[in-house]
């Protein structure tokens, strides 16, 4: 999916407190085996048993289980697909504000005041698609931390993306500074999506935002796990203030 994206170099990737530690298994496997299928395949399975997330009664549940077995990084990554002002859309949110300390800045409407109310409903949002999960957002710790692996593995000298996101307004964004010949400063939300195909995001809006992504920003892309996400070359990329370089179409 990224070989004919235009990178650049970068810093070292980040890494999560903990995570290569406590799956040193999941990581020993993904070593051994000898294709981004399989790799696919084994993290798949890894989290499938790791988590219990499809025998809920093993961690003591004892109602219905359809929705239970819901509440999994697959429906929560889907979830964000369809609606990023979703329930599925404040946990993944909330775990970039948990892990990375950025603060949403939007969900549903802006995020400006934490003892407000547009920011409490978000709290709320985000305990309710927590609440009956088999520790959640440390399922989203390893997704973030494989899509890391992934990309080290597929694209080892490559640092920065191009990616792009149809828009209707500049002003819809917080812009920091306005530069010459399109440029701009601009506060994204703590996390987005972007498309890596120029021609799909101008189904999205009259003017394009290209931002230069470091592939350490990178917590989920359409071609790691083949049929989590359908379609739209969708990236999820973790933000904060970027350069973006805004044209028409």
């Amino acid at each position: 999916m990224l070989g004919s994206l235009t990178f650049q170099r970068h810093p070292a990737p980040l890494l999560i407190d903990g995570v290569a530690e406590l799956h040193r298994d999941l990581f020993r496997r993904l070593a051994a085996a000898a294709s981004a299928d399989e790799r696919g395949a084994v993290f798949r399975d890894y989290l499938t048993v790791r988590f219990q997330l499809e025998w809920p009664e093993q961690m003591g549940f004892t109602g219905q289980k359809r929705g239970r077995t819901k509440a999994n990084y697959i429906k929560t990554i889907r979830g964000w697909s369809f609606d990023a002002d979703s329930r599925e859309g404040a946990v993944l949110k909330g775990w970039v504000e948990s892990r990375f300390g950025l603060m949403p800045r939007w969900h549903g409407q802006p995020l400006r005041d934490p003892s407000g109310e547009a920011y409490r409903r978000y709290l709320e949002m985000r305990s309710h698609g927590l609440y009956g999960t088999n520790a959640l957002e440390s399922q989203l710790d390893l997704v973030y931390t494989y899509c890391q692996y992934e990309l080290a593995i597929r694209h080892p000298a490559a640092r920065h993306v191009t990616l792009y996101r149809g828009i209707n307004r500049l002003s819809d964004h917080e812009v920091l500074e306005r530069g010459a010949h399109g440029r701009h400063l601009i506060l994204l939300n703590n996390l987005n999506s972007f498309t890596c195909s120029r021609e799909r995001a101008c189904e999205f809006g009259d003017y394009i935002l290209a931002v230069e992504v470091p592939l350490v920003k990178i917590f989920f892309h359409c071609g790691l796990l083949p049929g989590v996400l359908q379609g739209e070359d969708e990236f999820l990329a973790i933000g904060g203030v970027a350069e973006v370089s805004l044209s028409t179409l």
